[in-house]
């Protein structure tokens, strides 16, 4: 693998749109990122609801199945489970470079925007943000009430990138993958990271 490629640090937390995540996971071992994996217990119920998928509950039996399903090189996934401090996110001397949550349940929201650290996907997202990394976060939730919107604008503030998952529909998609890969595709830009998934605006397919 190529290691100057570098890393992204991937959440999937337990707000609906697992499908986001999965294809963000599949996209960035693709492009030869190394990939820090956290899915929240929400979230793996999200995932069995939503899709097909059955990951198994233990953090390295994770690592193999998603690694197997999209390809992975060996030791280019890295899980870490809800309550695995000593993984590197959680210091700050280690913090994520780039950090995606991806869906973001208004539950992270609300407490990145006070600082709770409750469980590593929080407190990795909480390193991001004191240390003045990329911190990248897909809401999916409608509609937002005031606290839902006051929370998007302190971390905002803070130097988080609010990412919606509302998926355009200037470039006719003609399937549910089309729209997921609409949001995917933004967040890749976002992160650096080349992508075919759509043409931009004004470009032709």
């Amino acid at each position: 693998m190529n290691t100057a490629a570098g890393t992204v640090t991937l959440a999937i937390t337990g707000a609906s749109g697992a499908q986001y995540g999965l294809r963000l996971l599949e996209c960035l071992l693709h492009a030869d990122q190394r990939v820090f994996l956290m899915i929240s217990k929400a979230a793996r119920v999200v995932i069995g609801t939503e899709t097909d998928l059955k990951p198994p509950p233990q953090t390295q039996a994770t690592a193999e199945y998603f690694s197997s399903l999209y390809g992975a090189r060996p030791g280019q996934l890295q899980v870490f489970g809800d309550d695995q401090w000593t993984a590197p996110v959680a210091s700050g001397s280690s913090a994520p470079t780039r950090m995606v949550i991806c869906p973001c349940s208004t539950g992270t929201l609300s407490a990145l925007a006070t600082g709770a650290c409750n469980n590593l996907i929080e407190r990795a997202a909480d390193v991001a943000l004191k240390e003045r990394r990329q911190l990248i976060l897909v809401p999916r939730e409608a509609p937002y009430h005031e606290v839902h919107l006051s929370n998007m604008l302190l971390l905002t503030r803070m130097g988080a990138v609010i990412l919606p998952a509302s998926p355009g529909f200037y470039n006719r998609p003609q399937s549910v993958e089309a729209m997921v890969d609409f949001i995917v595709a933004r967040l890749l830009d976002q992160l650096g990271i080349a992508q075919t998934l759509m043409p931009r605006w004004g470009e032709r397919p």
